[in-house]
Order: structure tokens, then sequence, then C-alpha cells
């Protein structure tokens, strides 16, 4: 399904009002962000997970020492937790315990709150290539303000 095909009257539904449960997302960026996690999810986590961290450690290489194991089973790892977020973005606080407890073991690894930006713009680099032509600015954005939550619980956790 391409994003494109949403029609004007479900967009009007969609876009109604922000949903208070998922911190300042609209209904629409919800949809975008899980239609268009949809798509990307087609692709192997493998070459997901290949892309995201060839692309995170180009732009930062000491972050590749953080990872003791293999970076083949941190690629199922990635994708799932992203799954789960984006399953969850309406009712976000099912998961905020979840991805509290990601951040302070992610502490114990060595992750700063200043390496959220570089995994951040890892993240929006790998979206925009899978998606190609699906990715555009509206898409870009609601990415964009749902990683801004992720990383707000997780830095703010970390910090706990």
């Amino acid at each position: 399904m391409e994003i494109n095909s949403i029609n004007n009257s479900e967009q009007q539904i969609i876009c109604s009002n922000l949903d208070m449960n998922n911190k300042g997302m609209t209904q629409k960026q919800i949809f975008l962000v899980q239609q268009t996690w949809k798509i990307f999810r087609r692709i192997r986590p493998e070459i997901i997970g290949d892309v995201f961290y060839s692309k995170l450690f180009v732009e930062m290489p000491a972050l590749e020492k953080l990872f003791v194991n293999p970076l083949s089973n941190q690629y199922k790892k990635l994708i799932d937790m992203i799954s789960l977020v984006v399953g969850r973005l309406k009712n976000f606080d099912e998961v905020t315990t979840d991805i509290r407890e990601l951040a302070k073991r992610h502490v114990g690894y060595g992750v700063k709150p200043a390496h959220y930006k570089l995994v951040g713009d890892a993240l929006m680099w790998t979206l925009e290539q899978g998606l190609g032509n699906d990715w555009n600015d509206e898409v870009k954005e609601a990415w964009k303000q749902c990683y801004k939550i992720l990383s707000e619980t997780m830095i703010e956790a970390s910090k706990s």
C-alpha cells in the first residue's frame, strides 16, 4: 500500500485531533508512521540493520566499540523495538516502562544522551533509503516526532 493512495476523507478523519496518549503526535502522523513502517517491514531485518548501523558508524565510528556482540544479533532487536513502539503509538504509555528499561540498559553499554541525535539521524536516513518514493516531508516530520518522543523518554530514563 502506498501512502499516496490515502483519499481526502480518510485524511480528514485522521487529522482530526492530537491524541493525548501519544505526547503530541497527531492522528495523521501516527497513521503515516504506522503505514510507512508496514511498507518498510517488507525489507529483511538484516538489510535494515546493516544499512542503519553502517550509517551510524560512518557518522561516529567510536560507537561501534559499544557493541560487544555480533551486530547481526542486534538487527532483530532494533526492528522488534521499533515495531513495538510504532504499534503502540496511539497508546504510548503502554510501552513507556519497556522503553525506560531499555534506556537504563543502554546506559550500562556506554550510551550517552548525545548519541540519541546520531541514532535519530541514522534512523531517518535509513527510512528514507528504504521508503524511496514514499518518503516525503510529511512522512519525515511524522517520523521525527515519533523519534523525538522515543528519544526524550529514553534520555529522561537514563538520567534517573
